[in-house]
């Protein structure tokens, strides 16, 4: 009889089974196999918030096929992952299966090797059921929220949205920061710039900036106006300089540790474009195993959920003999060792790190799609330089007087002596480098600048910098930013501009009602504080039902009390100074699913609306454009849709007809040479891509910068790609990695 061993995926499966023999069979439950029901509460909230499990429709199946499979099995092994999905999944079988205890066995690894999977079966384990009671708490405080506030929000506000415990709090982070935008107060300051020659046949030209006047440092606001900054510039003109002062001395750079999952969907976003989501799907997959031809299928990377930094001692041992054999000798310093800046680490106990270091990128990579290979070389590389030297930067500071004004500049200077883990692994680091000058040398001034600035607005958070706020405030864990960041954007709550999160009209409408009506559920300490006692839970040292119910009490009475309280209208709509066109009376501002617009009093006898444009404003009424609508004969006329400008049928709605524009042109596609590349729209935003979309997946988000005259983009002088056009006008490389910027 087989020994029968269960996990999430079959090609978690498919890998497990070739490091076991023939004894045992390995069978996948293709996920959770059972769950609160979608119908209902599920939650016994007068029995102690019993939870009320069913098998979903679509698992009923597998489960019926694994409960077989558990009947004839010698011993039951739940391989599921060890956190506490996995811990739940398993305890959900075990309770289907209704098997002794006596049969069954639970085995953890945190990657998928033929090591660790025979030491996980020689030490196996009993279901930890605080992991499991941890789970259960979260899924069903999550349901309590979600299923009591969002029948609120369809009420008091428009049907179809939803509120959630950790999401809320997401949509808050991104709306207070878009009040900061539009708060904000440009500041005029001015600098003053300078090229200077040194005095040598070779006269190197390097910059400086004005630093000091009267020998005190130049505070950032002290040149306010252009007419300072002239008087400035006329009094320098005609100077005599020279060095005052060369100050030289060696930093090193250290290496960053390997990554948890909060840094991997930081760097993957910010480095590759990914998304949290598309990160830990891409991560999953290389966790589970990827076939590499003969080997079979093999496990490239460790567990993905994690909040610790720890490294086990064969990978280090492994990386040292890499980095001395293959990158050289003087590239190590023997292992190094991090400590975790977070006190929570409980998903899992090592670092994401590759199963095996010296399965370099090049490696393994005509076995990896695009994708794929750069997140797994993106995790190698952290991995590996992490045990590497320092990099050593020799930085120079030299200042330059104006002989008998009270000016002084600075020219700082920087060059990598030796490059350390940079070698693998390189930053934004760029080397500037000074003549060769001492005290008293003279310098001439070949060009001087004033320059105007503006400070700017705080930026919008990106995936990266919101998923660094929710760890940082203790909202969420490993496993839940890559949903919470995916959900608030299905739900329509936020957009993405330029790879920005902004938030919709309808965040701004729902996050204040839940600011002024639900402060505890959207407040960042009580939702961390809920994260600790879930943590505490896990641990063993409370128990789940009493959190539950000294949430659950104030949270009901209060909703009780605003279900009768809220007016739909005052939350909803806003006098406006529009007319209806149609029957006279006053239009007034009401929010829809898609945002903000004009609607008549009159209705249900007057159900005229129309949109508002980005600035909350009417408008113009649709413009003939001359032409016939080609299916029915009407005027075709310039309206305004959710997407912008278009021109379409004034006979509208009882004819749908929309004239398509061509698409402008950005060039030529680099990735297969046959395509264009247009703008293009998507639900995460907009980007620009090829039009031989699915056969060429190209893509930016960034637009193509096309010099005037030329049909082709710009190309990065550094590596030869794309140039686009970034945040607030700036123009840089498209490339990851690549630090080019005009």
């Amino acid at each position: 009889m087989k020994n029968l061993v269960i996990v999430e995926s079959p090609t978690k499966a498919k890998t497990i089974s070739k490091f076991l023999g023939s004894d045992y069979k390995v069978e996948s439950s293709f996920g959770h196999v059972r769950d609160l029901p979608k119908s209902k509460l599920g939650v016994d909230v007068e029995n102690n918030f019993e939870p009320q499990y069913v098998i979903p429709v679509k698992a009923k199946k597998q489960v019926s096929h694994l409960k077989d499979l558990a009947e004839k099995a010698g011993t039951i092994l739940f391989a599921t992952d060890e956190d506490r999905e996995g811990e739940a999944i398993s305890w959900h079988l075990a309770q289907i299966f209704k098997t002794p205890a006596t049969k069954i066995k639970r085995i953890v690894f945190h990657e998928i090797t033929q090591e660790a999977i025979k030491e996980a079966v020689q030490n196996p384990r009993g279901i930890d059921l605080n992991l499991v009671d941890a789970q259960q708490a979260r899924r069903v405080l999550d349901r309590l929220v979600g299923y009591q506030l969002s029948p609120l929000l369809w009420k008091k506000v428009a049907r179809g949205l939803s509120a959630g415990r950790v999401q809320s709090v997401a949509v808050r982070l991104i709306v207070e920061k878009e009040r900061e935008i539009q708060a904000f107060k440009p500041q005029e300051y001015w600098t003053i710039d300078a090229i200077f020659t040194d005095e040598t046949e070779g006269k190197i030209k390097f910059e400086a900036k004005l630093n000091k006047i009267d020998d005190k440092t130049l505070d950032k606001f002290q040149i306010t106006d252009q007419k300072q900054s002239q008087k400035i510039v006329d009094d320098l003109k005609n100077a005599s300089y020279q060095v005052t002062s060369v100050e030289m001395k060696g930093t090193k750079k250290y290496p960053l540790p390997p990554f948890t999952t909060s840094t991997l969907q930081q760097a993957a976003n910010q480095r590759l474009g990914f998304s949290a989501k598309q990160t830990m799907r891409l991560a999953q997959q290389l966790y589970e195993g990827i076939e590499l031809g003969q080997e079979g299928s093999v496990g490239l990377i460790t567990y993905m959920r994690t909040d610790s930094v720890n490294l086990a001692d064969k990978f280090l041992n492994e990386a040292q003999n890499y980095i001395k054999d293959t990158i050289g000798p003087n590239y190590t310093q023997g292992k190094k060792y991090y400590k975790a800046k977070s006190k929570l680490a409980q998903e899992a106990h090592e670092a994401i790190r590759p199963t095996a270091a010296i399965n370099d990128p090049d490696k393994v990579k005509s076995y990896l799609d695009p994708r794929q290979f750069r997140l797994y070389q993106l995790i190698w590389q952290r991995a590996v330089a992490s045990q590497m030297a320092e990099a050593l930067i020799d930085t120079t500071a030299i200042d330059i007087e104006a002989k008998k004004l009270p000016y002084a500049f600075r020219a700082n200077g920087s060059i990598i002596k030796f490059d350390g883990y940079l070698k693998i692994y390189p930053t934004a680091t760029q080397e500037n480098i000074l003549p060769e000058l001492k005290n008293g040398d003279g310098v001439k001034l070949e060009e001087l600048t004033p320059n105007q600035h503006f400070t700017q607005p705080p930026a919008r958070y990106s995936e990266a910098t919101l998923v660094k706020a929710l760890e940082e405030y203790g909202i969420g864990r490993p496993s839940t930013y890559a949903p919470t960041i995916s959900t608030i954007q299905d739900r329509g709550y936020v957009i993405k501009e330029e790879r920005r999160l902004k938030p919709t009209d309808m965040a701004l409408v729902v996050n204040d009602l839940l600011v002024e009506h639900f402060p505890k559920i959207v407040d960042y300490q009580f939702t961390a504080k809920l994260e600790n006692d879930l943590d505490e839970i896990a641990d063993g040292k409370i128990k789940w039902q009493p959190m539950i119910h000294e949430f659950w009490g104030p949270f009901k009475k209060n909703l009780e009390k605003k279900d009768k309280e809220l007016d739909k209208k005052e939350i909803t709509e806003k006098e406006s100074d529009e007319v209806c066109e149609k029957c006279g009376k006053p239009m007034v501002i009401k929010i829809g699913r898609y945002g903000k617009f004009l609607a008549c009093t009159g209705y249900p006898e007057c159900k005229n609306t129309k949109p508002l444009d980005g600035a909350g404003t009417a408008p113009a009424a649709p413009e003939p454009i001359g032409e016939k609508c080609p299916q029915c004969g009407s005027d075709l006329v310039k309206r305004h849709g959710r997407y912008g400008e278009f021109v379409g049928c004034s006979a509208y709605p009882k004819c749908k007809y929309i004239k398509k524009e061509a698409s402008q042109i950005f060039g030529s596609c680099p990735e297969c040479g046959q395509g264009k590349i247009t703008g293009k729209r998507s639900r995460r935003g907009f980007f620009y891509g090829c039009d031989r979309y699915p056969d060429c997946k190209f893509a930016l988000w960034g637009k193509p910068l096309i010099k005037e005259g030329q049909t082709e983009p710009e190309k990065c002088p550094q590596c030869g790609s794309i140039v686009v056009y970034g945040p607030k006008d700036t123009i840089k490389c498209s490339a990851k990695g690549c630090s080019y910027k005009a």
